[in-house]
């Protein structure tokens, strides 16, 4: 049967329409090597750490708060002089919608659902959450929101450019992340060029403690990920890895003074607002807002302690204590060359952490630098 010409006309407006909107749509692979469907226009986004904030200003600079629709709240929660600095920056951040706390099990899957958002932006794991809640994600495209995966944590050393030009691909950014990527691998291969021809027998040995000061009982630390990662790329060796199996674990302090490591290196996770856990036992403070003086006498008293202060590179002062942070953010290079400076510091005589931290404040982010992100226990500065 012919159709009428205004049939026709009708059904071929419709057929233009669908062919819109499948074009509208673009496929991207995230780092949990899934096939994502994303619109053409990303306006309303779900952060699933709001940590991640930073790394969205690589790329939306000015805009960052623009498009947040929702956030789970562990940066003001874990890093309070950084959001202190944001929330300056952007008044308007306080206004952006919390959809849980700092877990995936507080994630507000109808509070998200009611703010209408177009992109949700997850850690492979961390706070919020990750690519095992398969059946939060699987609700969340059903209702037509789009879940992207990145990864700073896990192996970050390698999945920051991955993550950085997946954020500038869907966010339409990709001169942004095509720019910092050149920063990042240029900045990276200042050391990764210098330690590869540093033999093992010249790499110290390098105990980390993590999150000095948070648990009575010695010592947490992290091998196989995180900040673990750091400390082979900066040409040490870390004295964990033959002992504590996966991600992180626990050393025991009695076995760490019977055979002590060439360096001792701690996280810090105290701030100006943060000074002591609620054992009452000493942070090391580092970060936004934390200056010299104050950051090197924290770390003093936080490694004053029975067991601890008798450990042979802390009383020989070989010792530093680094933003904890870094694990989790794209400026994880600076860590790395930090690192690197500290425990070669003749191969690396001409690398100067301070300026690359300057660089990536000034060319990569809304706010300025202000404040100490690595400590040393002596005098001597990097």
């Amino acid at each position: 049967m012919a159709l009428s010409p205004f049939v026709a006309a009708l059904l071929g407006g419709v057929l233009l329409i669908q062919a819109g909107v499948v074009q509208a749509a673009r496929t991207v692979t995230d780092l949990a090597d899934r096939q994502v469907s994303i619109p053409e226009s990303v306006n309303r986004v779900i952060l699933g750490e709001s940590r991640y904030i930073p790394a969205l200003a690589i790329l939306d600079g000015d805009a960052t708060i623009d498009r947040l629709a929702g956030i789970l709240p562990d940066f003001e929660q874990t890093d309070p002089g950084g959001y202190a600095q944001y929330l300056e920056r952007f008044p308007a951040l306080a206004e952006v919608p919390k959809v849980g706390h700092a877990s995936a099990d507080s994630f507000s899957l109808e509070s998200v659902l009611a703010i209408g958002a177009d992109l949700a932006i997850f850690s492979l794991e961390g706070h919020g959450p990750g690519a095992h809640n398969r059946a939060l994600i699987e609700r969340l495209e059903r209702a037509g929101v789009a879940v992207v995966f990145v990864d700073f944590r896990q192996q970050p050393l390698v999945n920051t450019p991955r993550s950085m030009a997946l954020l500038g691909d869907v966010l339409g950014r990709e001169q942004e992340a095509q720019r910092f990527n050149r920063f990042y691998r240029e900045e990276l291969a200042r050391v990764s060029e210098v330690v590869s021809d540093i033999p093992p027998d010249n790499r110290p040995r390098v105990f980390l403690h993590s999150r000095l000061g948070l648990h009575d009982s010695c010592c947490e630390t992290m091998v196989r990920g995180m900040m673990g990662r750091f400390i082979d790329a900066a040409g040490g060796r870390n004295v964990a890895a033959d002992r504590v199996p996966g991600v992180s674990g626990v050393m025991n302090l009695e076995y760490l003074l019977s055979d002590p490591p060439d360096r001792y290196l701690a996280t810090a996770i105290g701030s100006r607002k943060y000074q002591v856990s609620d054992a009452d036992q000493p942070y090391v403070m580092l970060g936004a807002g934390v200056d010299g003086p104050m950051a090197r006498e924290s770390f003093r008293r936080a490694t004053d302690r029975p067991g601890l202060r008798a450990l042979e590179p802390i009383r020989e002062q070989r010792a530093m204590a680094i933003w904890h942070h870094f694990y989790n953010t794209p400026m994880n290079v600076v860590a790395v060359q930090a690192l690197a400076r500290w425990l070669h510091p003749e191969a690396l005589s001409e690398l100067d952490p301070e300026q690359t931290l300057e660089t990536f404040y000034r060319e990569f982010q809304p706010v300025p630098l202000d404040g100490r992100y690595w400590i040393t226990l002596g005098e001597e500065t990097l």
